[in-house]
């Protein structure tokens, strides 16, 4: 997955006084889409982003009375460009990579009531890679805290790329345009019930050869997964697909997502069918259940994730 940083003269608030940041800043086209409110430095490698997380949302909808836990990811995903440009001076038209993303979360801190979730992301990074003067990647560890409580704790690792070292990794599949026309055509959605999902259009599993197996839905239309222009396949879609993946492994158990332990191997790409495969794993801890998330792409594994869910949270 990559994201792309812009040139801006200056961009800080202090989280006691959160005001809605350029879109640009988190790679979004949509305003309404951006979640984080700003950003105070606390120290050479520490930040503090306050995020508000609407009570209504088109795609990341509530969970048996709790605020979508994706509501977490996305804002670590849009964390990174914010800080990887305001924080370390990223060039405009530098990307960040994603390597690998791990999250745990508290579902009893998500209660959905009538007002938004408003949070504040603790950041610390850690390994700051610099090539020429430039961010050329870093691990980032985020505290996710709710009124006093702690919502979700994430690590993640990302690369950063300038333009020339980009086009040699991706050569002519770095035009957006003709990767996107490639797409593979998009096959008929699994039942949204069976995925945790109420709208077909959400859904990103097609039924597969066998039990455990699906092949990915990229719907190059849907508005937010694919909020503007990519190259390959977005990092909230393949980890959306492995949530998923995971309620249809589990039903009928009624569950939330709990943590999910993620790598990106390498691109997953537009013009070849990528399936997905789960299977469950053993546990120890009570009340959790947890599945093991592969995609294939031709004779690769782009992607695999491990789901940790609880069951019955509320």
């Amino acid at each position: 997955m990559t994201v792309t940083t812009v040139a801006s003269a200056h961009l800080s608030t202090t989280p006691d006084q959160p005001t809605a940041i350029p879109r640009h800043w988190v790679h979004k086209a949509a305003q309404a889409e951006v979640l984080l409110c700003g950003w105070e430095k606390r120290g050479d490698d520490s930040f503090v982003i306050p995020a508000q997380w609407p009570r209504s949302h088109s795609f990341y909808t509530p969970v048996r009375e709790l605020h979508d836990p994706m509501f977490f990811a996305e804002s670590v995903r849009q964390a990174i460009p914010l800080v990887s440009h305001a924080g370390y001076d990223a060039p405009l038209d530098h990307r960040q990579i994603w390597d690998h993303f791990r999250c745990t979360l508290t579902p009893e801190a998500l209660h959905h009531n009538l007002h938004p979730v408003d949070c504040q992301l603790v950041l610390t990074c850690v390994d700051v890679v610099r090539r020429a003067n430039r961010l050329g990647g870093l691990t980032m560890h985020v505290t996710a805290v709710r009124n006093g409580r702690r919502l979700g704790v994430a690590t993640t690792r990302f690369t950063s790329q300038g333009p020339a070292v980009y086009r040699r990794l991706r050569g002519p599949r770095a035009d957006t345009d003709l990767a996107m026309s490639h797409a593979v055509p998009l096959p008929a959605p699994l039942a949204p019930e069976e995925l945790g999902r109420v709208n077909p259009q959400d859904v990103v599993l097609a039924p597969g050869k066998e039990p455990g197996h699906w092949q990915l839905r990229v719907d190059v239309t849907h508005p937010v997964l694919f909020d503007h222009p990519v190259d390959h396949i977005p990092g909230m879609l393949l980890l959306e697909a492995a949530r998923q993946a995971a309620h249809a492994t589990l039903q009928p158990q009624q569950i939330v997502l709990a943590g999910i332990d993620s790598r990106f191997n390498r691109f997953v790409e537009f013009d070849t069918p990528c399936w997905i495969e789960a299977e469950r794993e053993d546990v120890a801890t009570p009340g959790r259940v947890a599945v093991r998330v592969t995609a294939r792409q031709g004779d690769q594994i782009p992607f695999t994730a491990t789901v940790t869910a609880a069951v019955d949270p509320a």
